[in-house]
């Protein structure tokens, strides 16, 4: 149960100051113990939350379930995308991505506004692909490219 076939890659990463508001996607985010994602609107509110993650593979599954070729990860609200390593193997395990060291708290499920986003049966779509939740139990920088490791 904690061996991994390979690490994980980093291949997206986004906050939004606000609330509905706009996502920003820089080339790296500073994730903080305390306060989660420097300069994102969920800052300091939920600790259980501080970090979405999802799968790259999981992105492009739901675009095949829309038929579609591709979906943009800013349509999705997630803060993190990886490829390579199953997230749902880091169930109650902490992993290291980057400099930070994150710990699962939870599955991230699609909201209703997937239907907007992604159009009609864009909620069905994502349900079960939707990602997880994190908390960051040791801060640092998270960069494009960043290997993502189970920690045993």
């Amino acid at each position: 149960m904690q061996n991994f076939p390979q690490s994980g890659k980093v291949e997206w990463v986004s906050f939004r100051t606000e609330t509905r508001g706009e996502v920003t996607v820089p080339n790296e985010i500073n994730l903080d113990a305390e306060n989660g994602i420097e300069g994102d609107h969920y800052k300091g509110k939920n600790h259980k939350r501080q970090v979405t993650l999802i799968q790259a593979e999981h992105i492009a599954a739901a675009a095949s379930f829309l038929g579609i070729n591709t979906i943009d990860p800013v349509l999705l609200r997630r803060n993190i995308v990886v490829s390579g390593i199953n997230l749902l193997a880091l169930k109650d395990a902490r992993f290291q991505i980057g400099e930070a060291i994150l710990e699962f708290t939870g599955l991230c499920h699609p909201c209703t506004r997937m239907e907007q986003n992604l159009g009609e049966g864009g909620y069905n779509a994502m349900r079960g692909h939707g990602g997880i939740t994190c908390r960051i139990v040791e801060g640092g920088e998270v960069r494009v490219g960043d290997e993502v490791n189970f920690i045993a």
